[in-house]
Formats: C-alpha cells, sequence, structure tokens
C-alpha cells in the first residue's frame, strides 16, 4: 500500500466510522507493537534473573 493509498484508506475510514475509532485503531496498533517488545524484554531479563540466581546457588554449593 503506497502513501496515496493509506491516506485515501484513512479518509474513507474516518467518513464511515468516525476520527475516535480510527484514532483508537491506529493506538491499538502502535500499543501492540510496544507490548510485543516489552514482552521480549521481560522474559529476556526473567532468564538472565534465573541465570544468576542459578549461579550464586551453584556457587555457594562448591564452597
Amino acid at each position: 500500500m503506497d502513501s496515496s493509498q493509506t491516506v485515501s484508506f484513512v479518509v474513507t475510514a474516518i467518513s464511515q466510522v468516525g476520527f475516535p475509532i480510527v484514532l483508537t485503531g491506529y493506538l491499538l496498533t502502535r500499543f501492540e507493537k510496544k507490548l510485543d517488545i516489552l514482552t521480549d524484554t521481560i522474559t529476556r531479563l526473567i532468564e538472565v534473573a534465573n541465570n544468576r540466581k542459578d549461579e550464586e546457588v551453584n556457587g555457594r554449593r562448591n564452597i
């Protein structure tokens, strides 16, 4: 979809369902991408925390 088609789609959507609904759809799309990134980051953080916990437990057993 090129730029002119996107603009045409947005204008048509606004005229059919109204500005608030189009804006809500846009914001939900943006938030979904950010939530995916946040979910991935939290998953990596949990993995790092678990690895450090395992290292601490193993380190203490070796003493």
